[in-house]
């Protein structure tokens, strides 16, 4: 199994840090209101960068530590 760290961008512009599973599935469920309480109130929301790992800590451990870093960070890393 892979676990995915990824950032999304909401219809406000904001990006949210999260992980999962499956990618698709994951975007499908922020937009159906059954993601993060971040994102409830902001979609249509994309999911615009991803990384794989092979481990759920690896994932979450990069999740923390993209969550820490400027808007302007995550979005070089985006492009």
């Amino acid at each position: 199994m892979s676990y995915y760290t990824y950032i999304a961008r909401c219809n406000d512009n904001t990006l949210y840090t999260g992980y999962c599973v499956n990618i698709s599935q994951r975007e499908k469920a922020h937009n159906e209101g059954k993601g993060a309480k971040y994102t409830r109130p902001r979609t249509p929301v994309k999911i615009v960068y991803s990384e794989k790992f092979k481990t759920k800590s690896d994932a979450m451990k990069r999740e923390f530590e993209i969550k820490q870093w400027t808007k302007a960070k995550k979005e070089s890393i985006i492009k």
